[in-house]
């Protein structure tokens, strides 16, 4: 699906400080198709991970993943923000620029930051490399809305959390939404899947965490008046938008825990008692 017609030999068209920009006149210009249908979610999850790549939207967030050692495949940016690379060793990776109506028809959207970059994966490391380097982590079951996981990212990188953990039915981490919300913080912080679910749950416990499970029944323990053993290497177990956890997540946890809330207010979005939760568990850190 990711096939089209070439638009005919093309040149460079100007000089960058360090790599030839290459101009793009044709959407469906073969040399793009690592950029082809980004909004089509179904789409992009069959083509990126089984070709080993991910896109990713806007300087910063390209910028953040060079320096963490993503190898990029491509650049694709409107014509008039090419200067923005133009410091970047962009190695063996071709720069192609278009005018905003090709960058539209070709990816399906309005690129309003005006830079894409296709990147190559690295390997993920496996839950017991990741667990292990840890002191204290999140667990993510059936968390697929990607704007949830990359917000979960950027609340872990900020607020002391030192990796994810994720079910195997979460989301990927890689897709552009989740990298685009966490504003590259998905490169920051290291995660990995477990291969079983929700046995992944004793493994987290046998790497010396306390497992939490988030839910807002009332009889679990007010997040704040956990004691120090649980907080001292805790693994926050979080579930899905609307359903939660699962009753066999929570079954397998070692201490269920709430945020009380007021005027009645159930829960909040899991990205948001995310934040909440971890601020609690590390308000005491040294910053």
């Amino acid at each position: 699906m990711f096939t089209g017609r070439g638009s005919g030999p093309a040149g460079p068209v100007r000089q960058n400080r360090r790599v030839p920009v290459h101009q793009i006149t044709d959407p469906d210009d073969d040399r793009i198709a690592d950029y082809r249908a980004l909004t089509d979610v179904e789409l992009r999850t069959r083509w990126e991970p089984p070709h080993g790549l991910f896109i990713a939207e806007g300087e910063l967030v390209l910028r953040r993943a060079l320096r963490a050692g993503y190898p990029a495949r491509s650049y694709l940016v409107d014509a008039k923000r090419v200067d923005q690379l133009a410091d970047l060793d962009t190695g063996d990776a071709p720069v192609y620029a278009a005018t905003p109506d090709v960058l539209q028809r070709a990816t399906g959207f309005h690129v309003h930051r005006g830079v894409l970059a296709s990147f190559r994966r690295k390997p993920l490391p496996t839950a017991t490399e990741v667990l292990a380097t840890a002191r204290r982590a999140v667990i993510l079951e059936d968390v697929n809305n990607h704007t949830n996981l990359g917000a979960v990212f950027r609340g872990a990188a900020a607020l002391g959390i030192d990796a994810v953990l994720l079910s195997p039915t979460c989301a990927d981490p890689l897709y552009r939404r989740s990298v685009r919300v966490s504003m590259g913080e998905v490169f920051a912080v290291p995660y990995a899947k477990f291969e079983r679910w929700p046995a992944g749950l004793d493994q987290a416990r046998e790497a010396g965490f306390t497992v939490l499970a988030m839910t807002p029944a009332p009889d679990a323990v007010p997040i704040q008046r956990l004691t120090a053993a649980h907080r001292e290497r805790a693994a926050l177990l979080l579930g899905a938008e609307g359903p939660g956890l699962t009753a066999a997540a929570q079954a397998a946890s070692d201490v269920r825990v709430v945020i009380p809330m007021r005027r009645g207010v159930d829960s909040l979005n899991v990205a948001a008692a995310a934040a909440v939760a971890f601020w609690e568990l590390g308000r005491d850190d040294p910053l």
